[in-house]
């Protein structure tokens, strides 16, 4: 390849990549409108998903995890225990820790705001895309997958 052909293909692939990270950002938000997360700061969804993903955890853990203070992780765990998201209950390894988990009606709201984000992006699919449309977004996630996956 020469300079030229080289040079043109760097500027496609840095347009390619601020309209995928554009795009990927608008989906991003279009599915957490379905999940009606609205209420929920980034940083207690995030705690949210890490109890889900990796199960109880000490305010101090999370905040490790979290890279946040201990002071912030506490207000942010005092907002999700106000709401009913969060409980806490004795470290049974050392009493003097309380262990932060998923309520029930936690788990349950997750899980319902997960089916709606499939039930609108299924739907909003079919109705936007035709069979060879999706077949080739089908294709098109394979190479997604490649970028992220280790």
């Amino acid at each position: 390849m020469n300079d030229q052909s080289e040079n043109f293909q760097t500027i496609r692939t840095a347009a390619l990549a601020q309209d995928l990270r554009s795009l990927m950002g608008k989906l991003k938000r279009r599915l957490r409108e379905q999940a009606n997360v609205n209420d929920l700061t980034p940083s207690q969804v995030s705690v949210l998903l890490r109890l889900e993903k990796d199960g109880p955890a000490t305010a101090s853990s999370l905040a490790r995890a979290e890279a946040m203070r201990p002071q912030s992780m506490g207000s942010v765990v005092a907002a999700l225990e106000s709401a009913g998201l969060v409980s806490g209950g004795p470290d049974p390894t050392d009493r003097r820790q309380t262990l932060l988990s998923l309520t029930d009606a936690c788990r349950k709201w997750v899980e319902e705001g997960r089916a709606a984000r499939q039930d609108w992006l299924t739907r909003t699919l079919q109705a936007r895309l035709s069979p060879e449309e999706q077949n080739k977004l089908a294709q098109a996630v394979e190479l997604l997958r490649r970028l992220v996956d280790d």
